[in-house]
């Protein structure tokens, strides 16, 4: 599975840089509004955090 980012928060994500796209494009995710967004950036701290 690709992952896919709404149209609707696709110009929210372009802000993004390129390194933390490419982190979030990895996980095959499904984005399709601010909320998914938010949980997976949420997911990637969180991961930081423990390594």
């Amino acid at each position: 599975m690709a992952s896919y980012v709404a149209p609707g928060i696709k110009d929210k994500f372009e802000t993004l840089s390129t390194d933390l796209k490419n982190l979030i494009l990895e996980r095959n995710v499904e984005l399709n509004n601010m909320q998914d967004l938010i949980r997976v950036l949420e997911q990637i701290v969180e991961e930081g955090e423990t390594e």
